[in-house]
């Protein structure tokens, strides 16, 4: 049972807001707050990404303007308080995500690294886009319809012995009504429909 999976370089905006390490402070503010982004990659020679300049780099000119750090833990960060280029202000290396990469992937490295943004590069580092938080979310715009072929398409029809099943998918759940002798295929079955992108829940009501 093989769903289809949707990879980064299907949802990642293709036209990525960048700079250069010579980028000033206030022109990336200004780049942030006219594109309406959280962050933005940094580039140098043909392309290539070096780091990346998130607001989260930029506040503490704010917090420490007239606060010394107090903690250990904040030495780092008001180091950036100084900084006017954004050489200075990026974090580095950049974490990054390729376009082949699973949306799953992509959450997970957003999750683990505590980012909304990740610029999405191919082998050679060279910035191809830039994929957000929100971007992983458009699969759960998919059509109910589109949603119901797939599964009946990709999941039941390949079921093995042969299962004739009646279900539903009503605002991306799915539920399955209907007789199953063999109960070892629930979970097969659950996780296989679970896999299709757009899928919000699914719910068993097998006799």
């Amino acid at each position: 049972m093989t769903a289809s999976r949707y990879i980064v370089g299907d949802v990642m905006t293709h036209t990525a807001v960048a700079i250069g390490r010579e980028a000033s402070y206030k022109e990336i503010v200004e780049l942030m707050h006219q594109w309406k982004v959280s962050a933005v990659p940094v580039l140098e020679g043909e392309g290539r990404v070096v780091g990346v300049v998130s607001e989260a780099d930029l506040l503490p000119k704010e917090e420490f303007r007239q606060d010394e750090p107090k903690l250990p833990d904040q030495l780092e960060e008001a180091s950036k308080a100084d900084a006017v280029l954004a050489e200075e202000l990026m974090s580095s290396p950049a974490v990054t995500v390729h376009p082949d990469a699973t949306l799953a992937e992509a959450a997970r490295i957003m999750a683990r690294k505590r980012v909304k943004r990740l610029p999405v590069v191919n082998s050679l580092g060279m910035l191809e886009g830039v994929v957000s938080r929100s971007d992983l979310l458009k699969v759960f715009l998919r059509p109910d319809e589109e949603i119901d072929e797939e599964i009946r398409c990709a999941v039941v029809a390949d079921l093995v012995p042969p299962v004739e099943l009646d279900f539903s998918v009503l605002d991306g759940v799915v539920t399955l009504r209907g007789p199953l002798q063999n109960r070892s295929l629930v979970p097969l079955l659950a996780r296989a429909i679970r896999a299709v992108e757009g899928v919000v829940d699914v719910r068993m009501e097998l006799v």
